[in-house]
């Protein structure tokens, strides 16, 4: 099983920690995010790694070499230029048929041989692991229909189903994406519904987080202190060092 992991982006959210570290090699815990990913990988029996690289590249390339660190073997793709979230994908060679693709700064204890399973099962073209994040209004929210007030509601809380940033892709989609340019995942899934193609959801269950900004560093940080065990248990972690 192959595996691309998005990790070129500058992580503006997180400054000033990505002003000389990649966001991907923030720490959480005792590790840098991105190595818990690959451990979680590792453990799932992933076999191939592409680093899709841009800012501050050499420092990744530095940490993680070819892998042999870890048992694995890294491999890596370099950005001349921010090509976006779906771009990088149209210079690397070698593809599987079927692959995953995920953001190097995603903090889950999400079993991705399933969710890789599920994805080959469902022949879909696009798999789109989805969460149900709560999303809390530190307002009173109005609802108001012809300047007169329909209802106040203090500090709601809703729920919205989002992309956590874990796709399961077919190769033959790659050729459809515009070569050195900017272009971003939403837009390649969009553009494939529209072109009629299979594009399927997998809804996790259990814990997520993007690390995006400075709070959620924190939590994130709170998290492996406590459960360190739920995310990477004996067989991930005997992948350490």
């Amino acid at each position: 099983m192959q595996v691309v992991i998005l990790a070129g982006g500058k992580g503006t959210r997180l400054k000033p920690f990505t002003t000389i570290l990649p966001k991907p090699l923030i720490p959480v815990g005792e590790r840098p995010i991105l190595e818990i990913v690959l451990l979680q990988l590792k453990a799932a029996g992933f076999k191939e790694y592409i680093f899709s690289v841009g800012y501050l590249a050499a420092l990744i390339e530095a940490y993680f070499g070819d892998g042999g660190k870890w048992g694995i073997k890294i491999r890596y793709s370099r950005e001349a230029a921010p090509l976006g979230t779906a771009g990088p994908l149209a210079i690397i060679k070698g593809l599987a048929p079927e692959f995953l693709v995920m953001n190097g700064d995603i903090l889950c204890n999400m079993d991705y041989r399933k969710f890789f399973k599920y994805h080959l099962k469902a022949k879909n073209d696009i798999t789109i692991c989805s969460f149900a994040k709560k999303v809390k209004i530190d307002l009173g929210v109005l609802k108001i229909r012809d300047n007169i007030l329909q209802d106040y509601i203090e500090k709601p809380e809703y729920q919205y189903d989002v992309s956590m940033g874990v796709y399961g892709i077919r190769r033959k989609l790659i050729s459809t994406i515009p070569k050195r340019k900017h272009y971003d995942l939403p837009d390649l899934i969009m553009d494939q519904k529209k072109k009629g193609a299979n594009i399927g959801i997998y809804q996790f269950k259990g814990e997520w987080l993007d690390i995006g900004r400075i709070e959620d560093h924190q939590i994130a940080q709170n998290i492996m202190a406590e459960k360190e065990d739920s995310y990477l248990g004996k067989k991930a972690r005997r992948g350490n060092r």
